[in-house]
């Protein structure tokens, strides 16, 4: 932690850089301002084959800012951190926003959604990795992955990043708050073969700190066996049988819900959940919390992109939701107060049983394990649910043989009823923390 403060000193620059921007946004006779800025660097590395594909250092940042002339907003944004370039996006927004008309929900949060004193969510674990040893883990991962069967015969490659860096708000309200942090990451993709057929996977790992990530090799032996389990691939008959998500792609499911409850999708009236706050949505065992401020986690923020607060929150409650998800714009469009969902969502916890996946696939007995989506067939406003998929064919409770080339569907408001379980192989690589999903029936279509 040597070098905290040295981002302390980089963060109170840029809240400097942050406050000129907006006293010049005043000066020129904006009524109110927000921006922010943002800073990052970092080191990425791929190798295929142990050799050398790509080595990426990077030290990217940016600032955005909208300003208003009463309920006139204009917006600008630049790459460019130096004084005279920043002054100059501040005036290319001003431009804007005299010439916009007027919008009665726009302007900067109400002071009082507004997080003034940031809790520290323990975020910022920068790690001083060099190329050579970045190039060493690509390799040890793709070493791993040919060793751990001898039907791997090709890879698509090794990837290694580690980034840190800050990220400032502040606004006309005399709002000025910024914290900084870390992400460090590491996948492997490989390609197997057996009797002409080809098939690939992968496997990643992702932290706040360096020291959480798994390590290499057991990234390689995972990509091999994930690729080697899905030689031999067919079809199915098509047919009506229970379905379910594994963990690593469960959390796309409740993607979906956010999607429909955002507050955007509900004032243009463009989402299957249009006036359903207060009603069940899902199954009655299906409770989804909001913890924006663990300590650590991937989605944990203090405010949003807009500077409001953010705080646990339930959801949905014994499958009944309790809110929608909206921004400052979209709160004053639905008469609510903003819920802090500018930018997107914080550390979602799926509630889930005490069942293991293959405790899952004993309460299935028949039906579609799924393990990979394709398409974008999915329509939240009116919830239909049609998609590419592969996976496993499941049998008196036992994986039988590898499925692809089929397409599951059904309706996003039926598929949440039918929600029987939720496994407790939680997947905490992501936004969304949930287990595999058990959904008692679904169309599948193969032969």
């Amino acid at each position: 932690m040597q070098q905290q403060p040295t981002i302390q000193q980089e963060i109170a620059d840029v809240k400097e850089a942050v406050s000129q921007v907006l006293a010049h946004a005043k000066k020129l006779g904006a009524t109110s301002a927000e921006a922010s800025m943002s800073r990052t660097r970092g080191l990425s590395v791929e190798t295929r084959h142990g050799e050398v594909e790509t080595v990426e250092f990077n030290q990217d940042g940016g600032l955005g800012i909208s300003l208003y002339f009463g309920q006139r907003k204009g917006s600008a944004s630049t790459a460019d951190l130096s004084p005279e370039a920043l002054k100059r996006t501040v005036e290319a927004a001003a431009d804007i926003a005299r010439y916009t008309s007027e919008d009665p929900h726009a302007g900067v949060a109400e002071a009082a959604w507004l997080e003034f004193s940031p809790p520290d969510l323990d975020l910022f674990y920068p790690e001083s990795i060099g190329t050579e040893q970045a190039i060493a883990l690509c390799a040890s991962a793709e070493d791993a992955a040919f060793g751990q069967d001898s039907r791997i015969t090709n890879s698509e490659g090794a990837s290694f990043s580690t980034h840190q860096g800050l990220k400032v708000y502040g606004n006309s309200h005399g709002q000025l708050v910024g914290y900084p942090s870390s992400r460090h990451s590491f996948s492997c993709v490989v390609i197997g073969e057996q009797d002409e057929d080809m098939q690939r996977d992968y496997s990643f790992t992702v932290a706040r700190r360096y020291a959480d990530l798994l390590d290499p090799k057991q990234i390689g032996r995972e990509a091999a066996l994930e690729t080697v389990a899905r030689l031999g691939a067919r079809k199915v008959a098509t047919q009506k049988v229970p379905v379910i998500f594994r963990a690593d792609i469960a959390s796309g499911l409740f993607g979906h819900l956010v999607s429909a409850i955002s507050g955007g999708s509900i004032y243009r009236k463009s989402s299957f959940l249009l006036d359903k706050v207060g009603t069940q949505i899902m199954a009655s065992n299906l409770t989804i919390t909001e913890l924006p401020h663990l300590k650590q986690a991937l989605a944990s923020s203090p405010f949003d992109s807009e500077g409001v607060k953010t705080r646990d929150l339930v959801v949905v409650d014994k499958g009944v939701l309790n809110t929608y998800l909206t921004t400052s714009y979209s709160a004053r469009k639905l008469g609510m107060a903003s819920t802090g969902h500018a930018g997107g969502i914080h550390n979602w916890l799926v509630q889930h049983g005490n069942d293991d996946l293959a405790a899952l696939c004993k309460q299935m007995g028949k039906g579609l394990l799924v393990t990979e989506l394709m398409g974008q067939g999915v329509n939240t406003v009116t919830g239909d649910y049609s998609r590419g998929a592969s996976g496993f064919w499941v049998e008196h409770g036992e994986i039988q043989f590898p499925v692809a080339e089929i397409t599951i569907a059904g309706n996003l408001a039926d598929m949440f009823m039918n929600i029987v379980a939720i496994g407790n192989d939680v997947d905490r690589r992501g936004g969304v923390l949930t287990g595999s999903v058990l959904i008692s029936q679904m169309q599948v279509a193969g032969d």
